[in-house]
Formats: C-alpha cells, sequence, structure tokens
C-alpha cells in the first residue's frame, strides 16, 4: 500500500482495481469523471488538481467575506449563522454544530434542522429552549429557514429552536416524509445525574416552527448512535454507532413513516464468517454477503448501561464489528457510511451496503485511507446530486471537506483557517446547487469557540461534486 501526503494530490490506495467503478455512487451523474485520469508516479501521487476531469477544483483559496475558511477559485460562500447570534425566537444560536439536514419547503425555500451536540456535565447543564425532553438536557436542535436563488446562492430568512432537553446530538439523517432523525451520542442515564435516560433517536419535522415534543424512538436502541439513512424503496432506517468495536444496524418499522409505533432492530453480519472483523485487513471492491441478526432487547431504562448494551447482543449471534461508524447517507441504491478510525492507518475506510432481498444483501469497501495525510478519520457524509461523496473530517487540525470521485480519488474542498474545530453536517439543498456544513466549535455551552454554518455554491459540474 502506497502512503503519499500531499493534501493537494489526488490519492488512491494501490489496492483500488478497475472493478470498483461498478460498486461507485450515482455513475451515471459523474459525467465530468469519465475521461481517463493521469497516472500516477512511482509514489501513488498525481500532480495537484486542477479544474475538470480529474474530480476536484483546483487549488483552495481564503474567501475575501470570510477569511476563517478557503475553497475553490469560482466558488462562492455565505455565512448563515454563527454561535452566539440572536435567533428570531429570543434564543442564542447554541454551540456544537454538527449533523443536518435539508429539506424543500416550497419554491426556493429550504430548511435546514442542525444538532448541537453539546456534553455539558449534568450538574451545570440546562436546556436552551422550552418543551425539554429532560429538564436538565442541554443539547437538541435548531431549524434554519433558508431563500436558495437558482445560481446557489443563499440567505438566512429566520432560525428557531426545534427540539430541547436531549445530550450529546452528534449525527441523524433526513426522512422521505419531511423530517430529521437526531441522534443522542451517549448512553448517560440517571446514575449521571440526568432526570431521563438517553442514548436515543428523536424525531424532529423540518415543518415544525418551534420546540417539537420529544419523543424518544426507544425500539431503534439504546446506544451510542451516530446517523441513520433511510431506503426510500423500503422504509428501512439503517444506524451507525460510535464506539470501538461497532455494528452497523437496520430497524424495520411496524408502520412504514411512523418510527414512534416501534419495529425490530438488527445488526448486520457477514455470511458465513461470524463476528467478522472489518477492522483491518480490508481491500476495496471485496464483497461480502450480508445477513441480520436480530437484537431482543433494544431498550433499557436502567440508570447505567454499558456503551455495548446492543452491540453485545448482535455480537453473540455473530455480528460484524467496524472501527467507530459515524457517517451514513442513502445514495444509488444503497447505504454509504465510514469507519472513522478503520483501516491499516486507522484514517478510516467507506463501505456501501446494497440490499438484495429482504433478509440479505452486500457489503463492500469502497475506500480506505492510506494515511492521516490522505484523508483523516472522515465524520459526516452525504452523496452529492451528481454521485460524488462528500466527507468531513473530525481529527487534529486543520480539518478539512473532502471530495470522493467514483475511482477512488480524494481530493480538498473545504478548509477550516480558524481553529481545529471537525466539520459536520454537510448535506446539499434539493435543487442541488447549494451546499450547506457546519464548523463545529466545541461542546461545551460556556465556550466561545467560533463555529459557524455556511452556504457553499459554483460550478459543480466540472468537477466530481
Amino acid at each position: 500500500m502506497t502512503a503519499p501526503v500531499d493534501r493537494r494530490s489526488f490519492i488512491r490506495r494501490s489496492t483500488l482495481i478497475a472493478g470498483a467503478a461498478a460498486i461507485a455512487p450515482s455513475l451515471a451523474g459523474l459525467v465530468s469523471c469519465s475521461e481517463p485520469l493521469a497516472p500516477y508516479d512511482a509514489n501513488g501521487v498525481r500532480p495537484a488538481s486542477n479544474r475538470g476531469r480529474t474530480g476536484g477544483y483546483g487549488e483552495l483559496e481564503p474567501v475575501k467575506k470570510y477569511p476563517e475558511i478557503s475553497i475553490p477559485r469560482g466558488f462562492h460562500a455565505e455565512r448563515l449563522s454563527v454561535r452566539g447570534d440572536m435567533m428570531d425566537d429570543g434564543i442564542r444560536v447554541p454551540q456544537a454544530l454538527d449533523g443536518m439536514g435539508a429539506f424543500a419547503m416550497g419554491g426556493n425555500i429550504v430548511r435546514l434542522v442542525r444538532n448541537h451536540e453539546i456534553r455539558d456535565t449534568a450538574n451545570a447543564a440546562t436546556p436552551f429552549a422550552a418543551n425539554p425532553y429532560d429538564a436538565k438536557g442541554p443539547a437538541g436542535t435548531t431549524t434554519l429557514e433558508v431563500e436558495v436563488r437558482a445560481d446557489g446562492a443563499a440567505t438566512l430568512r429566520r432560525q428557531f429552536a426545534s427540539l430541547s432537553g436531549t445530550f450529546v446530538n452528534c449525527a441523524g439523517g433526513i426522512t422521505p416524509w419531511g423530517s430529521w432523525i437526531t441522534s443522542e451520542e451517549t448512553v448517560a442515564g440517571t446514575s449521571a445525574g440526568w432526570a431521563k435516560s438517553h442514548g436515543y433517536n428523536f424525531e424532529v419535522p423540518a415543518s415544525a416552527n418551534g420546540p417539537v415534543t420529544p419523543v424518544p424512538l426507544k425500539d431503534m436502541g439504546r446506544f451510542a448512535h451516530e446517523a441513520v439513512a433511510v431506503d426510500p424503496a423500503t422504509g428501512i432506517v439503517y444506524e451507525t454507532e460510535d464506539r470501538n468495536p461497532s455494528g452497523f444496524y437496520r430497524f424495520i418499522p411496524n408502520v412504514r413513516g411512523n418510527l414512534a409505533a416501534g419495529g425490530k432492530l438488527e445488526m448486520l453480519a457477514v455470511k458465513g464468517a461470524p463476528k467478522y472483523d472489518t477492522r483491518r485487513g480490508q481491500t476495496v471492491g471485496v464483497v461480502h454477503e450480508a445477513i441480520w441478526v436480530p437484537i431482543a432487547n433494544p431498550d433499557s431504562d436502567a440508570p447505567t448501561i454499558s456503551s455495548g448494551f446492543v452491540f453485545d447482543q448482535g455480537f453473540a449471534l455473530g455480528g460484524a464489528q467496524f472501527a467507530r461508524l459515524e457517517g451514513c447517507w442513502y445514495g444509488d441504491g444503497g447505504i454509504y457510511f465510514d469507519a472513522t478510525s478503520g483501516g491499516e492507518a486507522n484514517a478510516g475506510q467507506i463501505f456501501k451496503y446494497t440490499p438484495t432481498s429482504a433478509q440479505e444483501g452486500e457489503l463492500v469497501m469502497i475506500y480506505e485511507s492510506p494515511s492521516l495525510g490522505v484523508l483523516k478519520n472522515p465524520d459526516n457524509v452525504c452523496v452529492s446530486p451528481r454521485g460524488g461523496i462528500v466527507l468531513c473530517e473530525d481529527s487534529d487540525g486543520p480539518n478539512f471537506v473532502r471530495g470522493l470521485t467514483r475511482s477512488g480519488e480524494v481530493f480538498d474542498f473545504v478548509k477550516n483557517n480558524i481553529n481545529d474545530a471537525e466539520w459536520a453536517g454537510a448535506c446539499f439543498s434539493a435543487q442541488g446547487q447549494t451546499l450547506f456544513v457546519n464548523i463545529q466549535g466545541s461542546t461545551s455551552s460556556t465556550s466561545d469557540t467560533f463555529a459557524a454554518t455556511y452556504a457553499i455554491w459554483g460550478p459543480w459540474t466540472s468537477g466530481a461534486l
């Protein structure tokens, strides 16, 4: 395996095979990458990216209006929201801007439902808005209403709190029925001083105009949730878990589109290889037959539970293990998800699961970062309208938003110039012309670390995103 570290070069593992193109996202949308790529040198490095057929968008430059970020020349950015801004409901924008989903609301209006991964301790925590789930819970969601022009330019219209009293709301996912599932990345309970148990998913309709009544979706499991993705063909919800080892789960609802009506939780296993370990020794493009094992007890209201409460049940039945699963997104008939610390370099892996029947599917690794200098610890992930994959880094700074092409090339797209905070919440408007993304800031509500939400638009068709 090669391990070049030039951040401005297109890199891929030497193990990438031609057949991997067959498992890449939305290939029909990657016209801009359809021509042969320039050859690698002896070290597996391409020349620095130029705009065009190699998939990237060229060198990054600081934005004149917002020098805390750098983007490719020809692209534009608008800062929509900053930690500490006064929202329209009289509440200041909380810290820890994390996972986020974009929803078309008619005309040129888009709503963003945004997580806040606040980790204050129970003895110091307080809800930031009314109608809290837990009278001490410091986290939740806010909603931004944005006007998007035909060219992708975006303007904030209003913003307000939409869920309160939860804890460590990290990522989540959009649903086909117009809601955001926000996920608690914790199993903290009343023994730690909280008024209620945590470790659940909650649903926030994009249409909500204030804090919703919080309903924990307990059948979806009490564990350190990260992200979710819904298969629109079946209504099945796929879930990732941020621990090591972690599991990849699916929730089959009793009533499609009504998650509060309950359902059954299952964990992915590799057929014929019980307790398969994906964390090391994987090869890009190798397909594994996948099956699902049941989670008999997805929930417990005990004051304290193990972080492996759910994982251990599935693992005992042969469930597969991953290295800290984080981002999760539906695209091209399957679910893309990443293991933030997986791989030989502990730098990250990208997987795809494609269902082939009601009970089985195919699991394949489509990319593994050869070093932290190429791609370091991808967290939130989304598939662009044109078929590229957007990856938000969460590691020691500086952190980037990077793109991944169908041929396994990684390129820089946005850089955080102001602090070491991670990128999070990448998602596109329904029109496909605007990327929204967050600099997270701090997970302490009292920190003055810079955090903000941006809209970015420009000549997308000149590259892979």
